[in-house]
């Protein structure tokens, strides 16, 4: 069966094509009854691996680069990334990976990183965040390098790379439906910075959740935050004269710092403004009234970022991988839900 692929084998055995490459390549955390069943299906197919991904594993260095494309005070500010590079850390712990971390705040800091990152040996493959700066140039650079990556987040050029995301647009209409189906009418959003896809995509759903019950799109509703607890209060401070009475913030850690510019106005939540967040990080529940949020599997995220590097380093770059997991609304008392009801 000369035209056999890895897929082909993964499906027989009723494993993920992952599992059948950590197999092929003796690599640990797999079950001895599905190492077995995978070794008897390529025992009985005849399956022969690529000769090169085969030559290339020889020659690895077992250490994964992981590009967080912010300045250092907001990678230690903001508890989205250290929960999604948690989620990576244990994964590469978990396949025996070493994990080097490179923070690009800067221009500068992009010149000195480049190169480090691209040269040969240093590293098997790379994960990039989408994040809040121009992080495209970088990815193009390593795409050329043709260095086995990740990207953490659709990116604005997606067609040839490969990337783990969740569907913000789906993820926030879900969100900002729910605060119209409680009945609010001057429903805002503290949105994500425009020059990201997160960005554009959760402000995308915000707008098509309105279109879509015969809202009209006030654009004194809509201000753009940074994603920061100060950027979602100074944000609030702009909202507050348009009057609403619900939000929807584009993540967490705006949307406290949104609650607490209303609570500091006078106005209680969620009776005189309700709010719904995004991410669902531990923060959530430490409010006085806990958010309602769109839960987001961030350690996972992290987790399936490793494990789909590893598969391009195994298998190859080609065909790139796009990857769509799963969100969920949890709803708790800042929307006004009585006893969480949906």
């Amino acid at each position: 069966m000369a035209s056999l692929t890895l897929e082909d084998v993964a499906k027989q055995a009723g494993v993920s094509r992952s599992t059948v490459s950590r197999v092929l390549n003796d690599r640990p955390n797999v079950r001895k009854d599905v190492r077995e069943r995978v070794q008897n299906v390529i025992k009985s197919t005849g399956f022969r691996p690529h000769a090169a991904a085969r030559a290339l594993a020889s020659q690895r260095s077992w250490t994964i680069g992981l590009v967080l494309p912010l300045s250092v005070t907001l990678f230690f500010t903001d508890p989205y990334y250290s929960h999604l590079t948690k989620g990576i850390a244990q994964a590469c712990n978990q396949y025996n990976y070493t994990l080097a971390l490179f923070l690009v705040g800067t221009k500068e800091d992009e010149e000195k990183i480049f190169p480090r990152v691209s040269r040969k040996g240093l590293l098997d493959g790379v994960i990039v965040q989408s994040g809040h700066h121009g992080e495209q140039q970088i990815i193009g650079h390593l795409h050329d390098a043709k260095m086995p990556l990740v990207v953490a987040g659709r990116p604005f050029r997606s067609d040839n790379v490969s990337y783990i995301d969740i569907d913000n647009i789906n993820a926030a209409f879900i969100a900002v439906t729910h605060l119209i189906r409680l009945g609010n009418k001057r429903i805002g959003t503290i949105a994500g910075p425009q020059h990201s896809t997160v960005g554009l995509d959760r402000k995308a759903g915000y707008v098509k959740a309105l279109n879509e019950r015969g809202f009209s799109i006030d654009e004194s509703l809509i201000v753009e935050g940074d994603f920061t607890e100060s950027g979602g209060y100074y944000a609030m401070k702009k909202l507050l004269s348009a009057k609403p009475d619900a939000v929807f913030a584009a993540s967490d850690v705006m949307a406290l710092g949104a609650m607490r510019a209303v609570r500091e106005s006078g106005l209680s939540i969620p009776d005189d403004v309700a709010f719904v967040g995004f991410d669902d990080l531990p923060i959530a529940t430490l409010s006085d009234v806990q958010l309602t949020t769109i839960r987001q599997p961030v350690a996972q995220f992290g987790a399936k970022a490793v494990d789909t590097l590893i598969d391009l380093v195994e298998n190859g770059i080609n065909p790139p991988r796009h990857i769509i997991m799963e969100t969920e609304l949890v709803i708790r008392e800042s929307c006004g839900a009585p006893h969480g009801k949906k």
